[in-house]
């Protein structure tokens, strides 16, 4: 397998620190904008102009704008771009919309663990980390191996993946890989990764 897998860029919910979950359409800021097109000057580097790979996309309004950015730099159509809802941020279900503060008021507990970043309860009528695992397996299942890909999907999305492809620590019995800044750009081939670009971004479950 050659992926290149992404998330998207800074979010006016990121920035104010709102849970996002994956139907809110939460577009980005202009932080968000000027990361996308970093990441998009770093991927035209390696990439060169219409590179020919597979280009998957979560069906998100925020992965769709990064896309968007990412193309222009590429030459690449944006309507080449698949859609697949498996590649969508875990469902925060009664948590979306709502405040990181707030849901911790309510709960009078963190819902996140300072160390590895992720939510230590499940969201109240969402999904928990083995559903995610499993629609990214299944999704995996149906690709072309042997075809390249780039990939913008979400954080905790993009972590399971590349924990099912490159190994991760565990955490509620899926293997989950290390966080990285916001913008952060990964190259996974053959069981290994590497950093094609570093973002400027934050770290952590807030920018989801």
């Amino acid at each position: 397998m050659d992926l290149i897998l992404a998330r998207h860029a800074e979010t006016v919910f990121n920035a104010a620190a709102r849970m996002q979950g994956n139907s809110a359409h939460t577009p980005l800021t202009r932080t968000g904008i000027a990361q996308a097109e970093a990441m998009g000057a770093a991927l035209r580097d390696v990439l060169g102009d219409a590179p020919d790979r597979d280009f998957w996309v979560s069906p998100s309004g925020r992965t769709q704008q990064t896309a968007a950015i990412v193309s222009e730099h590429l030459g690449v159509p944006f309507f080449d771009w698949q859609q697949d809802t498996r590649l969508l941020e875990i469902d925060v279900g009664q948590w979306e919309g709502r405040y990181y503060a707030d849901i911790v008021a309510d709960l009078g507990e963190h819902i996140v663990c300072p160390d590895r970043r992720l939510f230590r309860v499940p969201p109240p009528g969402g999904e928990w980390f083995p559903e995610i695992a499993a629609r990214l397996t299944d999704w995996l299942a149906g690709l072309d191996m042997t075809r390249p890909l780039l990939v913008i999907s979400h954080g905790i999305t993009a972590r399971v993946l590349r924990g099912i492809l490159v190994g991760g620590q565990d955490w509620q019995g899926v293997p989950v890989a290390a966080d990285a800044p916001q913008g952060t750009v990964f190259h996974i081939r053959d069981g290994a990764e590497t950093m094609l670009h570093v973002g400027s971004g934050v770290q952590g479950v807030r920018a989801a």
